[in-house]
């Protein structure tokens, strides 16, 4: 459970009394709010918020980790990370292979503009040339390793520090909901070795959900492209369509170019085989 004591004490130090309405009464040890303010705000003894912040055995009830997280002021995206903190599902360990069903394949291909479908580890289990093509190619297939890993993702990402703190973010909501996944404790592993930035973000036990946005990339033969996403759930557990459409005329006109390119590499047989990648 020592899981959960780091993130409740992470919440509770980005709170200051008067983002709760309570008084400050001068300089503090450490900065947030106390664990007996934290207490008063959820309506619980302190001593019972202090036992569930050391991890120790108690099971609280629904209403006071609703409680908590009202006081800790938690979006819902981390109130659902604080549910499986305390009630992981426990699952066999070794996960069945993801496969992309035909039809999902065929819509991806299908789509003029950049489509992906992304596995609960954030591998890219489908995708379509124009996706390869500004992705360098998919020479990275797991978007984690691709955003942390790869240098060159940090010059394509124009917001890179933003998309890396997103996708740490999403690997611990996705984490602390499977905690038995022993190929996504690997993912994290081989990450917190080999990337200092990861190591950094993941210390700071933030979560957020994959939803929608805008990236903005500089690709390195059409230049920069301001591009909208929105990822949408599909009916096979942990599997993710994202599409990817421009956000203004000059992107339109450089995703179009991007098009033209990804067709020409794939005539030249240059481009990746539109295919099913099935992830163990």
């Amino acid at each position: 459970m020592a899981e959960l004591g780091d993130f409740l004490r992470s919440r509770r130090a980005r709170l200051q009394p008067g983002d709760v309405g309570l008084p400050d009464f001068g300089r503090r040890r450490v900065p947030g709010l106390r664990r007996e303010e934290l207490a008063q705000l959820a309506g619980v003894s302190v001593d019972y918020y202090v036992r569930l912040e050391q991890g120790r055995d108690i099971q609280p009830s629904d209403s006071v980790l609703d409680a908590i997280a009202t006081a800790l002021r938690l979006d819902d995206a981390e109130r659902a990370h604080l549910f499986a903190l305390v009630r992981p599902r426990r699952r066999a360990r070794r996960r069945p292979s993801e496969r992309v069903r035909p039809h999902v394949r065929d819509l991806v291909a299908r789509m003029d503009f950049p489509a992906l479908v992304i596995g609960r580890r954030m591998d890219v289990l489908a995708s379509n040339p124009i996706a390869r093509t500004l992705l360098f190619g998919m020479r990275e297939p797991n978007m984690a390793r691709l955003a942390l890993l790869d240098e060159g993702a940090r010059v394509l990402f124009v917001d890179w520090d933003s998309v890396a703190a997103d996708t740490v973010a999403f690997l611990r909501l996705t984490a602390a909901e499977d905690p038995d996944d022993a190929q996504l404790v690997e993912l994290i592993g081989e990450l917190s070795l080999h990337s200092a930035a990861f190591r950094k973000l993941w210390a700071r036990h933030d979560v957020k959900a994959k939803t929608f946005g805008v990236k903005r990339y500089d690709h390195p033969q059409v230049g920069r492209l301001d591009l909208h996403w929105e990822s949408l759930k599909l009916a096979d557990p942990g599997q993710t369509l994202v599409t990817y459409t421009p956000a203004d005329v000059a992107s339109e006109t450089a995703l179009e170019l991007l098009g033209t390119l990804s067709r020409d590499q794939d005539r030249r047989g240059l481009g990746d085989d539109d295919r099913v990648l099935e992830v163990r």
